[in-house]
């Protein structure tokens, strides 16, 4: 791989600080690799990274759309709270779905809703380039303008005595602008484990320390794709931290609490309503993000889950139509782990999990692999002056791996929230907040 081009991508709407990943990484990771076996090298295609096709950024985003619907469905079955970002999801499965063949990658293809995999690869590729460039200093005419951080980075650690085809390491460099870090998961797997921690947590500013629990990996490890995404964005109108005070917010069983909750009359809201709920979006600085907070009507809560679980989230996003508003909105911070080893065999790919049967022929001749863990960990915080957020994922690959509102909002209930970009609506982070104490 030219060494000229960057691992890491500077979403302007994932991460704001630009931190180089695998080709041109000359940082030392925050945790010192062992001593003898870990040894890091890299595996490169020459590849520089290709600009994407922006006429294939909107199927992306519906891909996006159409994976974070299956996700929802699936995890909010749980009670509690719930976060995840669809968007760091979809690019670690098709990281690694630019490996699978036959009824492997058609399945995938299928849970990721997308036609065929490089109109995905060209999409994803330009969906991240255009967001990107929201990243950075807002210009309000201030002597101190406020700024967005947004970036993701995407990182590959594979087994250093597999030879690792051509075509799969120039898909890594072309469409996910990383090499393959060589590491030696029989010889020294937990520290194989700490380097992909440490990485990960430099990528979310330690929001996501320990993507990869112990016991996870083994020496049959032979791969392990990282996508990791980062945000923190002011709002465009932030809330005055003197008037948050404690309200009432109603739990799913019933019983009211009281929580701090954050009030303000905003005049860049934008609100929208459908059967059984109401939508607000709430501008981030400069106006190309916005976290959107989704309100069922009262007795209407499943309805609405099912509503998003079912795909409605884009109807959701394009009803909004700005509306000065007076808000209530909760502050909350919670991290989430999403189970998604046990969602994505059940949302259609189950063969990419099944040892005898994936085929994943694409990364490698030398030994029969399969996804054997998707894990998936996610951070939010709102508070009066916007929102920090991040997220990883990490596909295991093993061997046989005072203005007068027009309207008020009260969110005094559980309800669901969507960051997205305002062209696409591409959803970053979805979730559903039960308990803001949480």
């Amino acid at each position: 791989m030219d060494l000229t081009r960057r691992d890491t991508l500077r979403l302007a709407v994932l991460l704001g600080a630009l931190v180089p990943l695998a080709a041109c990484d000359t940082r030392e990771p925050s945790v010192p690799p062992t001593q003898g076996p870990l040894r890091l090298e890299l595996a490169s295609s020459g590849l520089r990274r290709s600009p994407g096709d922006p006429e294939a950024a909107p199927a992306a985003a519906a891909s996006v759309h159409a994976l974070a619907a299956g996700l929802y469905g699936a995890l909010v079955a749980e009670p509690g709270n719930v976060a995840f970002s669809p968007y760091s999801v979809a690019v670690a499965l098709t990281m690694t779905a630019n490996g699978a063949h036959g009824r492997t990658a058609r399945e995938m293809l299928d849970v990721l809703g997308a036609a065929d995999l490089t109109g995905l690869d060209e999409g994803l590729d330009a969906l991240t380039q255009q967001v990107e460039a929201l990243a950075g200093p807002v210009d309000d005419g201030s002597e101190d303008p406020p700024e967005i951080e947004l970036s993701a980075a995407n990182a590959v650690f594979g087994q250093r005595d597999v030879r690792w085809e051509d075509d799969f390491l120039d898909a890594l460099a072309r469409w996910f602008g990383t090499g393959m870090r060589v590491v030696d998961y029989q010889r020294d797997v937990e520290g194989v484990r700490r380097l992909i921690n440490a990485w990960a947590s430099d990528q979310t500013h330690e929001r996501i320390p320990e993507i990869i629990p112990a016991g996870v990996l083994d020496p049959l490890t032979r791969l392990v794709l990282v996508n990791a995404l980062y945000l923190k964005a002011p709002w465009a109108e932030p809330f005055i931290e003197e008037q948050t005070k404690d309200l009432a917010f109603g739990l799913p069983d019933g019983t009211t609490v009281g929580v701090p909750t954050m009030t303000a009359v905003l005049a860049s809201t934008a609100l929208g309503s459908g059967d059984g709920w109401q939508a607000v979006r709430i501008p981030y600085a400069g106006g190309g993000l916005a976290m959107t907070v989704v309100l069922p009507d009262r007795g209407r809560r499943a309805d609405v889950l099912a509503l998003v679980a079912g795909g409605g989230l884009p109807d959701i996003l394009g009803s909004v139509r700005h509306t000065p508003v007076e808000l209530f909105l909760p502050r909350w911070t919670f991290r989430s782990t999403s189970p998604l080893t046990d969602v994505l065999p059940g949302l259609g790919m189950p063969t990419a999990f099944d040892p005898d049967h994936a085929d994943f022929s694409g990364m490698t001749r030398d030994a029969r692999l399969y996804i054997s863990a998707v894990l998936h960990e996610a951070f939010v915080a709102v508070d009066e002056d916007g929102t920090e957020a991040a997220a990883a994922t990490a596909v295991v690959m093993s061997e046989t791996s005072a203005m007068l509102p027009d309207a008020q909002v009260y969110v005094d209930r559980p309800f669901v929230f969507v960051i997205h970009d305002v062209v696409h609506g591409t959803p970053l982070f979805l979730g559903r907040v039960d308990d803001p104490r949480a």
